[in-house]
């Protein structure tokens, strides 16, 4: 059956039609391998069309046809040359880093747009370097659309009556202390519709593990938010009895799923589990279907899985790393953009019957921290919100934290770190401060630089981890 022509990109600060985006997405995900193809060729013309606005891609493109331009001529970017170069990589002239980082200093404007027209978030340091993301309108409809389009529930009935989820209790539990991309939706969602507030909140994951059991039986949400570790920790506390809710799903993201994890939150919640994969550079890359496969959004994404030179490896083979173009992202375009995760594009197509590409994601692989409590019990510290601690709290990013002892931690700094003894007591204040605030005490906490941070198997670096036996 043929489809309609898809969606073209529209020029930086244009107001696209977001019907028309939500009728793309719905009519493109029954498209086959062809129509998937065609609309990634012509996105990406377009794409590199509307970058010519940027510095950076006028001058490399010079001369140049982006119909007949292949993607692989382009390259390799990442967030170090982003936000060193960020004046030459935005397509606004009016956009400055400086004021993004006012903008993003001030926790009141989280949800709000800057100059009137964007919407910005920050990234996690997890690669060493954090990055600020701007997005255009139109990239903003596409993601809105892609979320509530192809997201799979497995309570299918109710999504015909209620696609919407307007029925829907949503608890995002999540780092909200900043300008992250899950906050900032959350609260762009409830600004522009303040009727939505009482059905979308976020709760941080940063607070102690009681308080947070506290808000969300109080809330009583239908749907829960939220990260695998977090999930996990949730379910614990509903096998204890604390956690008194009734979640019809979880959906999960961020972080690497594993079967026996998904089985023990599914176990321990009561309901059943969808997963996705997203990242600040495109916040919906892939959902998860009614098999368990993660399909990309390839209509609107593209991704290389290359290995360490950039070199696209064979399908069914794990990546080293893996390159992120945004099809929908005008004002700031991210072409051939490292983003760090190990991917693996299957080469068969899913038994669902969907033709989007299927990927397993090694993405993050931290570990659950575990200390003895002040009465006895023991405490589990968030990977998650470890990391936000000490980014937002001490202001490194480059960083391993080692669980050595029951009691005893190892913070490793990296390369980039200037370990003055105002930082090493800052880094050491704010563990203290938050695992206390947990409930845990007498910790001990050594500091050290090194000139190469341990890497895994993989070749990414595991920011936090446990004692073997404890993990």
């Amino acid at each position: 059956m043929p489809i309609p022509m898809p969606v073209p990109l529209t020029t930086a600060g244009a107001r696209p039609l977001p019907a028309v985006i939500a009728f793309d997405v719905m009519a493109a995900s029954g498209a086959g391998p062809a129509q998937i193809a065609e609309r990634q060729s012509q996105r990406l013309a377009a794409l590199l069309q509307a970058a010519r606005a940027t510095r950076f891609y006028r001058e490399l493109l010079r001369g140049l046809d982006p119909q007949r331009l292949p993607l692989t001529a382009l390259p390799v970017t990442g967030k170090q040359e982003l936000m060193q170069q960020f004046a030459d990589r935005v397509a606004d002239p009016d956009i400055t880093l400086p004021g993004l980082q006012a903008f993003c200093a001030d926790p009141a404007r989280i949800g709000q747009r800057f100059l009137g027209r964007y919407w910005v978030w920050e990234s996690s340091g997890s690669t060493g370097q954090p990055g600020v993301f701007v997005q255009d309108e139109t990239a903003m409809a596409v993601y809105d659309a892609l979320e509530g389009l192809r997201r799979h529930s497995p309570r299918p009935w109710v999504r015909w009556l209620d696609p919407l989820f307007l029925g829907e209790h949503i608890a995002f539990v999540s780092a909200t202390g900043g300008h992250f991309a899950s906050h900032v939706s959350v609260q762009r969602l409830c600004a522009a519709s303040p009727w939505l507030a009482p059905l979308r909140r976020s709760f941080s994951i940063l607070q102690p593990a009681a308080v947070l059991v506290a808000q969300l039986n109080d809330y009583q949400p239908s749907i829960v938010a939220t990260y695998p570790t977090a999930a996990a920790l949730l379910a614990d506390q509903a096998r204890r009895g604390a956690l008194r809710i009734r979640p019809q799903e979880v959906w999960t993201g961020g972080e690497t799923l594993s079967p026996t994890l998904r089985a023990h939150i599914e176990q321990g919640l009561g309901c059943a589990l969808r997963n996705s994969y997203g990242a600040s550079e495109f916040l919906p890359i892939a959902w998860e279907c009614g098999r368990g496969s993660l399909h990309a959004n390839a209509d609107w994404v593209i991704l290389e899985a290359v290995d360490a030179r950039h070199r696209p490896v064979p399908a069914g083979q794990a990546s080293q790393t893996t390159l992120l173009t945004n099809l929908a992202n005008a004002v700031q375009p991210l072409i051939r953009f490292d983003i760090g995760d190990c991917i693996r594009i299957d080469p068969l197509p899913c038994a669902c019957g969907s033709a989007l590409p299927v990927l397993q994601v090694q993405g993050r692989r931290d570990d659950v921290l575990t200390v003895p409590g002040r009465d006895g019990e023991p405490v589990a510290l968030l990977p998650m919100a470890l990391s936000t601690v000490l980014e937002d709290g001490a202001g490194v990013f480059d960083f391993q934290l080692r669980q050595q002892g029951t009691r005893a931690w190892c913070l490793l700094l990296g390369p980039d770190a200037l370990p003055t003894p105002e930082l090493m007591a800052r880094c050491r204040q704010v563990l203290t401060d938050f695992a206390a605030a947990q409930g845990a005490a007498g910790l001990h906490i050594d500091i050290r630089r090194t000139d190469a941070l341990p890497l895994g198997a993989s070749g990414k670096l595991k920011r936090i981890v446990a004692m073997p036996a404890a993990r």
